[in-house]
């Protein structure tokens, strides 16, 4: 059984997803449950330093609701993780960042990455952004359980 270590416990996926379900249930507003969902993300999940949504607005990623270090506020479409996975509309995990062509350094700490585009029909919201100290912190199983928050959230906006 998949099981994801959170900060203080062993919780398995589906309990997260479980939380994050009734987290977001009943709201449909971008920026409030971009807001508690990355909070909720940053405090459950191990060895990640910051999480966060970028949103299109004007052709370009812009920050949105997050928690870590302050970030970079806009990106453009094509350039860095974010913006490859906007471009795209393909998750990026990227075990070591520093090896990724175009990389943008928003948190020097930062060594591992996985963006997931969020896309409602055919039009992309945005993206959400995590990241980690730790090299190749982000595994096929964390990007399944990721995927999933992300179409959790682009549910949630209907």
């Amino acid at each position: 059984m998949f099981e994801m270590k959170a900060k203080d416990q062993y919780t398995s996926a589906g309990e997260l997803l479980e939380q994050a379900t009734a987290l977001l249930s009943g709201q449909n507003d971008r920026v409030a449950n971009a807001a508690n969902l990355s909070s909720f993300l940053f405090y459950a999940l191990e060895e990640v330093n910051w999480v966060g949504f970028y949103f299109l607005k004007n052709n370009e990623l812009l920050v949105g609701p997050f928690q870590g270090r302050p970030a970079c506020v806009s990106i453009p479409l094509g350039k860095g993780v974010c913006g490859k996975a906007a471009a795209t509309r393909r998750i990026q995990r990227v075990a070591d960042v520093y090896a990724f062509e175009g990389h943008i350094a928003c948190d020097a700490a930062s060594r591992s990455e996985i963006v997931l585009p969020l896309i409602k029909g055919e039009e992309l919201i945005g993206v959400l952004d995590i990241d980690s100290p730790v090299t190749n912190r982000f595994d096929e199983e964390d990007e399944r359980f990721l995927a999933s928050i992300a179409a959790l959230f682009v549910a949630s906006l209907a």
